[in-house]
């Protein structure tokens, strides 16, 4: 795997991950009834650093979780038979904001919303992804993106995490 390019550095992700905090308290008008869900592994990270900035500007803490989302893919051919190991959330009657690394196909996404449905009803379930690379196989769109990157199908962005890659960063790769 080449790096063709590097999308976002570290300081460009604190910048986006900002950004995306704000725009969710001024969509939402206030952190009430929010609750901030992200998709292991890194979703679930960069949910933690949103909430974390949420903190900063609000003032107010808003509860985090993190679901596992293999038990409701519908691309994968086969998975263990494991009991789904998702806590079990009260998001009934919550704004459920869904953290993504990338959004690309929309099938994670898809599959992460069954999972949410799964544990109640939420109000609504917004979507707040770092980094958008289009084609689309679902009618899916973001609504909070730190960066729109258009790409080819062949090449692929990682999203590089300090806890996982010993570094905070975005790359294009082929």
């Amino acid at each position: 795997m080449a790096v063709k390019a590097q999308i976002m550095d570290e300081a460009a992700m604190r910048r986006a991950l900002m950004r995306i905090a704000h725009e969710i308290t001024e969509k939402n008008r206030g952190t009430q009834n929010l609750l901030l869900i992200g998709i292991r592994r890194r979703g679930a990270d960069l949910a933690e650093a949103i909430c974390d900035n949420i903190e900063k500007i609000e003032g107010v803490r808003v509860p985090c979780a993190s679901i596992d989302i293999r038990y409701y893919r519908d691309d994968l051919t086969h998975i263990a038979d494991v009991a789904d190991e998702n806590p079990r959330l009260d998001v009934t009657e919550k704004k459920v904001i869904l953290v993504d690394d990338v959004l690309y196909t929309g099938r994670s996404v898809r599959a992460a919303i069954e999972a949410i449905f799964s544990m109640g009803r939420p109000s609504a379930i917004q979507l707040a992804i770092l980094v958008d690379r289009g084609h689309r196989e679902l009618p899916i769109r973001a609504d909070f993106v730190g960066k729109n990157v258009p790409t080819a199908h062949t090449e692929n962005v990682d999203v590089m995490i300090e806890r996982y890659d010993g570094c905070n960063a975005v790359m294009l790769t082929d």
